[in-house]
């Protein structure tokens, strides 16, 4: 092939789609620069494609160009027979075929895995999405890419409404940038007048708020959580209680930090750092009423009252400072 820097396989792996499209858009584009790829390329789906198919999709002769291009999308979803068939063709494979796999979550200690990686370091291409915490830095730069600037509070508020969804945030990106007028940032106020709520809060949100003691956050995060029910919400507020009492018992003893809470629970440490600061802001006593009253208003709850009105009963009850 003229451009010798293009590998025999590529893994386009993780579960930023944004990111997994980009990369296969500039795998075409490279591509095209060799030959007509409407005449040579393929696309296959792993949730049903056959792995002999495919190999002998990679074994094909390019017609009237140098290399072909063969992509299997949802690789992560071929069978273990069809997969093997992949491993097997890696071991030797056309020096005329680029063929990307593209999944969302590849285990790396998969043979498919490592039979791409072993082709070289630019083989596997990490599409693993951002932390939340810096999306808005991310969309910032997005909408540099459609010709408009948001600030950073108006990112935040792009991603609350609309979630961590790169593709939708994308899209959302482009109506923006097409209301837009004018050279000033586009600020959260213009996000809410363009933009509809389309992503639910996640759970952990609002039970970090609960442990926050917020209630004013916890009756606005619960307005945005319609697919969770009351019954979900409460088993995640014991968990958190349960934590928080363990925390509370092991500052008692002088043991406060998150690395000691996170051994005694087996998390990870990032999964309980905020613990400590949230137990201090509950009394042992408060913890354990709140454990034992939840008992009570599960009753009820199953009882014949208003789920959702007995969970922000309880829930209000045991949050609200005394």
């Amino acid at each position: 092939m003229a451009d010798s820097n293009l590998l025999s396989a590529y893994l386009v792996n993780g579960e930023d789609e944004l990111k997994r499209e980009t990369v296969l858009k500039r795998l075409r584009a490279r591509m095209d620069k060799l030959g007509d790829m409407d005449f040579n390329s393929d696309t296959f789906d792993g949730a049903d494609a056959s792995g002999p198919d495919i190999v002998t999709a990679c074994n094909t002769m390019p017609f009237a160009s140098e290399a072909r291009l063969v992509v299997v999308r949802n690789a992560d979803s071929l069978a273990k027979a069809d997969s093997e068939a992949l491993v097997e063709y890696l071991g030797s494979p056309s020096p005329t075929t680029v063929l990307a796999l593209v999944s969302r979550k590849l285990a790396k200690n998969t043979r498919l895995y490592k039979a791409v990686a072993a082709l070289g370091k630019q083989a596997v291409i990490d599409c693993t999405p951002k932390k939340a915490y810096e999306l808005p830095k991310v969309v910032r730069g997005m909408a540099v890419s459609h010709g408009v600037t948001l600030n950073d509070a108006g990112a935040r508020r792009l991603v609350d409404l609309v979630g961590e969804n790169t593709v939708h945030l994308d899209a959302e990106i482009k109506k923006l940038a097409l209301a837009h007028s004018g050279g000033q940032p586009i600020g959260p106020a213009e996000v809410e007048m363009l933009v509809t709520r389309s992503a639910e809060v996640k759970p952990w949100d609002f039970t970090a708020a609960f442990a926050a003691r917020d209630a004013a956050a916890c009756v606005s995060l619960l307005g945005k959580m319609e697919s969770v029910s009351p019954y979900a919400l409460i088993g995640m507020c014991v968990t958190r209680l349960r934590e928080l009492i363990t925390a509370h018992a092991l500052a008692a003893r002088g043991q406060g930090g998150a690395k000691a809470l996170a051994a005694h629970l087996k998390q990870p440490e990032w999964r309980v750092k905020n613990h400590p600061a949230w137990a201090r802001r509950w009394s042992a006593e408060e913890l354990r009423h709140a454990l034992v009253s939840a008992r009570e208003a599960e009753r009820a709850m199953k009882s014949g009252a208003v789920a959702e009105d007995a969970f922000m009963n309880w829930m209000l009850s045991v949050i609200r400072t005394r």
